[in-house]
C-alpha cells in the first residue's frame, strides 16, 4: 500500500474577506477566490514543481475556526518578518521564534479568525 501524502489543506474562517486580507498581508502573496462544492475559498498559490502542498481559506457552515486540532506549518524564509507583519495586524504571537537545532526555527501566531498557525524557517 502506498503512503498517504498530504495534498491539500483548508483553514476554517468566519469572514473570508477579513482572512484573505490578513493572509495576503502576512505572507505577502495573493490568494485566488473560487467556489468549490458550494463553498467560497481563497487558494494559496502553488507552482508546479515546487515543494509544498495546496491549500485554501474556507468559509461556510462546516468550517469552524479554532486553536484546537491540527497545526499547519508554513515554511518561510524569514520568521521575524512574518511575525512582524502578523503583529502589525493585531495577531498574537502564541509561540515565539525558537531554535530547533539543525532544523532551524519555529514560531506560532494566532490568525484573524482565531486559528493557530505555525511557521518554520531553515537554519541560516
Amino acid at each position: 500500500m502506498p503512503p498517504a501524502y498530504v495534498v491539500h489543506f483548508e483553514i476554517p474562517v468566519a469572514d473570508l474577506d477579513r482572512a484573505t486580507t490578513f493572509y495576503e498581508a502576512v505572507f505577502d502573496l495573493a490568494l485566488e477566490r473560487r467556489d468549490v462544492d458550494g463553498y467560497t475559498m481563497a487558494f494559496f498559490p502553488r507552482g508546479d514543481g515546487h515543494p509544498g502542498t495546496a491549500g485554501a481559506l474556507a468559509a461556510g457552515d462546516v468550517y469552524v475556526p479554532g486553536r484546537q486540532g491540527p497545526i499547519l506549518y508554513f515554511d518561510v524564509p524569514d520568521i521575524d518578518a512574518v511575525l512582524d507583519r502578523a503583529q502589525a495586524l493585531g495577531a498574537p504571537v502564541l509561540y515565539p521564534k525558537t531554535a530547533i537545532g539543525p532544523l532551524g526555527y519555529v514560531a506560532e501566531f494566532g490568525d484573524s479568525e482565531g486559528n493557530r498557525i505555525a511557521l518554520t524557517q531553515a537554519p541560516n
